[in-house]
């Protein structure tokens, strides 16, 4: 499930997005301030920001800003301000994309669904929680903290972080992980998520809590 950051001075609006938005998946955090945004970035993750660019105090121009120094996190401005140097100041600032109000849903969902594929595609960073895997140098952190995986240990990892709530059974994961014609027993699957698990725990991770068992089946990462 895709979290995606709402930002808006206006409480209708964030409330008119997360009932477009919710029914079809994404989990929606909503902030009224750049600043508060900002804030929830620094404890949180987020995998795209849709930010409104007239607010009070921080707008939309100043929270990019600050976004792109610290985050490579998407971000679709949606507003108002429809000309075309608007739009031109927005992209050049870092912006993903730029919407107008007032807004087609059907054009929204699909540009945050385009938005989201291009990040997938180019991006090696998975993140969960404050838990952060790449796939281009091979570590996994949490909170900063490097934690030291195999490499069937961090092939697991990687598969169930990019497939939350997919339940994988034992003889998908052999196949995936160890590749077809491997002898390779349900218990090798289950020593390496236990040592998995045991690992993230150790880190300070709560793997209990989304690292989960489906008994007689296999294994599932929970949001």
């Amino acid at each position: 499930m895709a979290t995606i950051l709402l930002v808006d001075d206006e409480t209708r609006m964030l409330d008119l997005l997360a009932l477009y938005l919710t029914p079809l998946g994404y989990n929606c955090i909503k902030k009224t301030s750049g600043s508060e945004a900002i804030s929830f970035l620094e404890d949180d993750n987020a995998d795209l920001v849709l930010l409104d660019v007239m607010m009070p105090e921080m707008d939309g121009w100043e929270t990019c800003n600050e976004i792109r120094k610290h985050w490579d996190i998407p971000v679709i401005m949606l507003t108002a301000r429809s000309e075309k140097p608007d739009i031109v100041r927005g992209l050049k600032i870092g912006a993903d994309d730029y919407i107008t109000k007032p807004f087609d849903e059907g054009e929204l969902v699909a540009r945050i669904e385009a938005v989201l594929r291009r990040q997938t595609a180019q991006s090696p960073l998975l993140s969960f929680n404050g838990l952060k895997l790449n796939i281009d140098s091979y570590d996994v952190q949490f909170n900063g903290t490097l934690i030291p995986l195999t490499p069937k240990e961090f092939a697991l990892l990687s598969l169930f972080l990019q497939n939350v709530n997919k339940v994988f059974t034992r003889e998908h994961l052999i196949t995936t992980i160890w590749g077809y014609g491997v002898d390779t027993e349900d218990r090798t699957i289950d020593s390496h998520v236990r040592n998995l698990r045991d690992k993230l725990r150790k880190s300070g991770f709560a793997a209990d809590n989304h690292l989960s068992t489906v008994w007689g089946v296999g294994y599932k990462w929970t949001d």
